[in-house]
């Protein structure tokens, strides 16, 4: 085939695509499947665009259609007519750059396209505030299942849990019994992350007993391989959705919201968030929340929790202001280490 036969063919574009999807990702790349979903997801979205928005006809799609003027148009129509957010505008450029490359290596004739999809800026996303529950919040949620349910004595261990690991929603969700170690020296739970990495994360006093107790009521007999939180359906026992736990803890904000102040759209990653702030106000060293948490690269541990909340701040000023003592400024060492390079 020719260049422009290679580009235009359809064929082409939906072999690649699948084989990207289907073999290089998760077999070349070891991507996770949580990965592979969301560039899924994102390609079929910029399909969806072409079909739709572009009255490209589904089965003719091509490289062709992955030049820059489309995906500019394509970037300004996510922004300016549905008005997605930028970190998910970026999201889904980042899986068509992705895409390219790859098929830039398959077929050579390909790079001078890649490198112009690449010349497609992403856009800025705005850094608010780190979003995380206070004290009075966190307790409230925590007290929110009614208790006299079985389901509610579930919620209740779910919500203990993450906290107590930091836990994204899918790593808790995909915890099997055989993950707990609750005879060890040091009682620990093996969680599975991003990346397909394992983390051992060592388990609260407290924590384990409300787990002893739950695994008493939920899984008795011990059948190891089945998953630590379910529910049952016809029947069956099978694992919960992420969207069933983010439901469950909006209820549970709703039903305190006239008594405690909750942020106005609370998720279940603030969980993990309150943790890993709880831990750093108390002192707790960056290294070791990165490790909590999963993060490969301490930068991004940092770039999240290593700040001056508003009580941590007054708290330093105010010891700040008591601090009465003379400075020794004409003390030889003092006025060493002040002019150091």
């Amino acid at each position: 085939m020719k260049n422009d036969s290679l580009i235009n063919s359809g064929i082409v574009f939906w072999d690649t695509a699948k084989e990207y999807l289907h073999h290089h990702l998760p077999d070349v790349r070891k991507s996770s499947a949580n990965t592979v979903d969301a560039y899924r997801d994102s390609l079929n979205h910029y399909i969806d665009y072409l079909e739709q928005q572009k009255q490209c006809v589904r089965k003719n799609i091509s490289f062709a259609n992955f030049s820059r003027d489309y995906l500019k148009s394509y970037m300004d129509w996510m922004l300016n007519n549905k008005h997605l957010a930028p970190k998910t505008c970026n999201l889904r450029m980042t899986a068509i750059r992705s895409l390219m490359e790859y098929a830039s290596n398959e077929h050579k004739e390909f790079m001078p396209s890649y490198l112009s999809v690449c010349s497609v800026k992403g856009v800025k996303a705005p850094v608010g505030p780190i979003e995380f529950f206070e004290p009075p919040q966190m307790k409230a949620l925590l007290s929110a299942p009614d208790t006299t349910k079985k389901t509610e004595r579930r919620n209740q261990m779910m919500l203990i849990l993450m906290y107590d690991l930091a836990t994204r929603v899918s790593e808790l969700l995909d915890l099997k019994v055989n993950y707990l170690h609750l005879n060890s020296d040091v009682p620990y739970v093996t969680v599975y992350g991003k990346g397909r990495k394992y983390r051992n994360i060592p388990l609260m006093g407290k924590t384990r007993q409300h787990l002893e107790r739950y695994l008493k009521e939920f899984h008795c007999p011990l059948q190891a391989d089945s998953y630590l939180f379910y529910a049952i359906t016809y029947g069956e026992r099978h694992r919960l959705s992420a969207d069933t736990m983010e439901a469950m803890l909006k209820r549970y904000a709703k039903k305190f919201s006239s008594k405690v102040e909750m942020p106005p759209k609370p998720h279940c990653h603030m969980i993990r968030k309150t943790r890993a702030m709880d831990l750093y106000q108390n002192g707790v060293p960056l290294t070791h929340i990165q490790q909590l948490l999963g993060h490969e690269n301490l930068s991004t541990t940092s770039g999240f929790y290593a700040f001056a909340t508003l009580e941590t701040l007054a708290r330093s000023m105010g010891k700040d202001n008591e601090n009465t003592s003379v400075k020794k400024w004409n003390d030889k060492e003092t006025l060493a280490q002040i002019y150091r390079l």
